[in-house]
């Protein structure tokens, strides 16, 4: 028998029972959830700390065109491997050889097995980089086509739009890497690589903008482009050191390679899985509508407002979104990939009723924790941000507009973790058919957000603060879609989910409520009007 690869070591010594098998699973999610959220936390420390070396000399011009440019890059990495990375999780691995009775035979199919699902997903990643090439021409094309004015005569506007489309193309690069990682669930691995990638971005952007500031020299938004360069270039070579060595031992190759099989058509050309690629296919089509959603309040900031409001905006949303990246994001990202490896189905076409019984429990635990942080959130987040963005904002910063647009961005931040967690489940166990039919609804959830938007914006007048009540509404009608899709689901499976299981006693939200009136009484109407709403909406969705 082969020796054990190095890099799929800790993952090859389970027992073919399928309860040591869960157990497995379980303890790689938690650990790779402690991983994901040291990766965030060092990330954002890092992006904090560069922010805090160049935010009092940075206007909020400069910071609204990198928004902007944020939103280009940001935008052709989601449609080229968003849908793919979403396929690629429901490519399971096969159960490890029984190390302490090896049989040849079986080991050897074992060992087969794997290095097919290694490759496979190794093979559909290369279609990420190969969308990355149109990506990246039509957004290139649509952002020079619709830029304003103020942002094409900044310096060195054009340069960074070039390397920013250079870095999203060498960060696809990695996607052989990294879907190799995600399968299986090598999550300090990845640790290992982001957070020196993400220290090299923040130390190359914040060295550009202070060598500009001392030679007096306009840099524009290159700086910003050179950090996301530098951050490309660091995750191609951290993880081709971290990934290259061991790979003569696992069977797999991370090159485009055509895959050894007995039923040629289950693959497209030899190298792709076709039901995988149908998959991909599903999803591709609702992230259109989804990216729509997830980006609309950027989008609209672009083509309605000018770009002191949209580096205002960007401020806001960096700043109130800390909590969702640092926890939430990255415990989004490990459940889905615990919950795509416990709703696999078995030959008779469902879920283990083991697995879909530590599925439910794992789905209630984390709502039930969501109930408690939002309880915190609302009452302390407005007050402790405003005071907090002026010490380290400077004057520059300190106005009550971004303070109370920080204030109001808190209540939004529950929503958005409510609607991660939700989606999360959707993605992992919807069928292609539920998938083309969750993308029918997505429609419904755009019509519902414009018309938020366009009540809060227009007839309300609230400027950004409708904005935010606008994706607060986007993110309750989404939850709910949700929820009740989950709720069909275990009941379909001979399971059930009640409400009075998932939701905290309604005298906690009550006493939230109270707390936070009577720590509020300075901010005024309309605060207290918006604190009213998002507690009511948080606990809507639950009932």
């Amino acid at each position: 028998m082969n020796p054990t690869p190095p890099m799929l070591g800790p993952f090859m010594d389970m027992s073919k029972s399928d309860d040591a098998r869960m157990g497995k699973i379980l303890a790689s999610s938690a650990t790779g959830t402690s991983f994901l959220i040291l990766i965030q936390l060092a990330s954002r420390i890092f992006t904090f700390a560069s922010n805090q070396l160049i935010l009092r000399t940075l206007s909020p011009v400069v910071l609204g065109i990198a928004a902007q440019l944020e939103l280009f890059q940001v935008s052709i990495l989601y449609f080229s491997r968003e849908s793919i990375r979403m396929a690629i999780q429901r490519q399971p691995i096969p159960s490890s050889p029984d190390c302490k009775n090896p049989s040849p035979d079986a080991d050897t199919a074992t060992f087969d097995s794997h290095s097919v699902a290694s490759q496979t997903v190794v093979n559909m990643s290369y279609l990420s980089f190969a969308l990355g090439f149109p990506s990246s021409l039509i957004f290139s094309m649509l952002y020079q086509r619709f830029v304003p004015e103020e942002a094409s005569n900044t310096a060195f506007f054009y340069h960074s739009m070039v390397l920013i489309g250079a870095a999203s193309l060498m960060e696809l690069s990695i996607e052989p890497f990294f879907s190799v990682v995600q399968q299986h669930m090598l999550y300090e691995k990845r640790a290992a690589v982001e957070m020196p990638a993400a220290f090299l971005r923040s130390a190359v952007t914040s060295s550009a903008f202070i060598y500009a500031s001392q030679v007096n020299y306009d840099l524009g938004v290159l700086p910003f482009a050179l950090g996301h360069l530098s951050y490309s270039l660091a995750l191609i070579c951290g993880y081709s050191l971290a990934l290259l060595r061991g790979t003569n031992a696992s069977r797999f190759s991370f090159l485009l390679t055509r895959i050894q099989f007995r039923d040629p058509s289950n693959y497209l050309l030899g190298r792709f899985s076709r039901q995988l690629m149908s998959l991909a296919a599903n999803v591709f089509f609702q992230s259109l509508v989804k990216h729509l959603l997830t980006q609309g309040d950027t989008m609209m900031l672009a083509a309605l407002s000018g770009l002191e409001d949209q580096g205002i905006y960007s401020l806001a949303s960096n700043y109130g979104g800390l909590i969702a990246r640092i926890i939430f994001q990255p415990l989004e990202e490990s459940s889905r990939n615990l919950f795509s490896a416990l709703l696999i189905s078995d030959e008779n076409g469902k879920p283990k009723s083991v697995h879909i019984s530590t599925t439910r429990d794992h789905l209630i635990d984390i709502l039930r924790a969501y109930q408690l942080l939002s309880i915190l959130i609302f009452p302390l987040g407005p007050l402790m941000v405003p005071q907090l963005l002026y010490i380290l904002g400077g004057r520059q910063w300190a106005s009550p507009k971004i303070g109370d647009l920080l204030s109001v961005y808190c209540y939004y931040i529950p929503f958005l973790a409510f609607n991660g967690i939700t989606e999360a489940f959707v993605s992992s166990a919807a069928s292609s058919q539920q998938i083309r039919k969750q993308t029918a609804w997505m429609g419904v959830f755009s019509a519902c957000y414009a018309l938020a938007a366009y009540m809060f914006l227009e007839v309300g007048d609230l400027g950004a603060y409708g904005l935010v009540l606008a994706n607060i509404v986007n993110m309750m009608v989404r939850t709910c879609w949700s929820y009740s899709f989950i709720k069909s689901y275990f009941h379909r499976n001979g399971c059930s989910l009640n409400t009075s299981e998932v939701a905290i006693r309604p005298a906690s939200f009550f006493l939230c409520a109270l707390a936070s009136l009577l720590l509020r009484r300075g901010f005024g109407l309309k605060l207290g009007i918006i604190e009213a709403c998002a507690l009511g909406g948080t606990y809507t969705l639950l009932m």
